[in-house]
């Protein structure tokens, strides 16, 4: 008997997997917090970035309110200790979450976009050189659909020309590169819900060896204080709660066995996966350099496919149907100076062949299956 003829349903994305794995636990945890009558920068949050920060291999985690903030404020800290000014350039991947943008633009600083590595889908470092200019001061790597990009070549190239960088780890928690953390200036991470670690509302954080620019992070996402109603800085409030602190670190025990199921998936997909009309990305050569948060396929028809398996009960989406340069928000950035790229058609390709299929701890081994049976009958 066919999959096809016993499967109604598979969700894009269930966290099923969390009640499963901590059952009673994480009301444990919300209640330990409501019984403790300290709800911000509590216990809680001071735990979890200790607990985060050693499992990162760094000596500083400091709790923001979102992964945005978490990037935006990484890159003012840097600003207010002079190793960037306003109005200097950061290269950023063409093919990101618009958010990664909007954080640059928020510190004052101009981003440069730059094409992806059509293979991994990443920062191609090939294109670094001619991305420069004498205002070029950092490079903000992102670790797209979880795959680590080429940290070591870039790290090379920013020796070179004396430049800073950053991570923008959003969809990357646990990858690992040579058996160790990610390892940079300083790392943001988001902990929106559906990530690999995700609190049940909103938080970020940023993770890094530098003690003075976890400090300025630290009183910048506290209106700029470090002693209350002594404001240092010109800051915002942006701190992550003692609930969703306490959420994470029931769950931070988890994430290496959440993440290895992810990857037994995506061995699958791309061992099972044979349609001539559909791409995937290889795994690469150390499989802990990439956890999965998504698994996306590429197709030149694109939206049929995903009609079709939409028909078959295979819910899907699309990251990202409109790349950050094609968004209304940044119409005349270019002439204005606070944006700089030339032509990107790999961008644009990738956001016109697309798909992100189901992925994550919840899914059994005959729903991969049907999702397989289901991409492969596409003619």
């Amino acid at each position: 008997m066919l999959f096809s003829q016993v499967m109604k349903h598979v969700p894009f994305y269930s966290l099923d997997y969390v009640e499963r794995d901590l059952g009673s636990l994480l009301g444990e945890s919300v209640d330990a917090v409501i019984k403790s009558n300290w709800y911000i920068r509590g216990s809680h949050c001071t735990a979890f970035e200790e607990a985060f920060a050693a499992y990162c291999g760094k000596k500083a985690c400091v709790g923001v309110g979102n992964g945005l903030d978490a990037l935006t404020l990484m890159l003012k800290a840097s600003i207010i200790l002079g190793r960037m000014a306003e109005g200097d350039e950061v290269i950023v991947p063409a093919n990101t979450f618009v958010a990664t943008v909007l954080a640059v633009r928020a510190a004052g600083l101009v981003p440069v976009l730059v094409e992806p590595a059509i293979e991994t889908c990443n920062l191609d470092v090939a294109r670094l050189a001619d991305a420069c200019s004498q205002k070029t001061r950092a490079i903000l790597v992102v670790h797209l659909y979880g795959r680590l990009a080429d940290m070591p070549a870039i790290c090379e190239f920013v020796k070179t020309r004396g430049l800073l960088v950053f991570e923008d780890a959003a969809q990357s928690h646990g990858a690992a590169l040579d058996g160790n953390n990610l390892s940079s200036n300083s790392t943001a991470y988001s902990f929106y819900p559906t990530k690999n670690l995700g609190a049940m509302g909103d938080g970020g954080a940023v993770v890094t060896d530098d003690l003075e620019l976890a400090q300025v992070v630290r009183s910048l996402g506290n209106y700029g204080s470090e002693q209350k109603y002594v404001n240092k800085y010109v800051g915002v409030n942006s701190r992550l709660d003692e609930i969703q602190a306490a959420i994470l670190l029931a769950k931070l025990p988890h994430l290496d066995s959440w993440n290895a199921r992810r990857q037994e998936i995506a061995s699958r997909y791309c061992a099972e996966i044979r349609n001539p009309l559909v791409r995937v990305t290889p795994i690469p050569a150390n499989p802990r350099s990439h956890v999965w948060h998504v698994f996306p396929v590429f197709c030149d028809r694109r939206d049929e496919l995903q009609k079709f398996l939409k028909t078959r009960g295979v819910e899907t989406l699309i990251h990202y149907p409109i790349p950050p340069h094609k968004q209304e928000a940044f119409v005349g950035a270019v002439s204005r100076g606070e944006l700089r790229h030339g032509p990107l058609p790999l961008t644009e390709e990738l956001a016109r062949t697309e798909l992100s299929i189901p992925m994550g701890p919840s899914m059994t081994d005959d729903q991969v299956a049907y999702v397989v049976e289901s991409i492969n009958a596409f003619i």
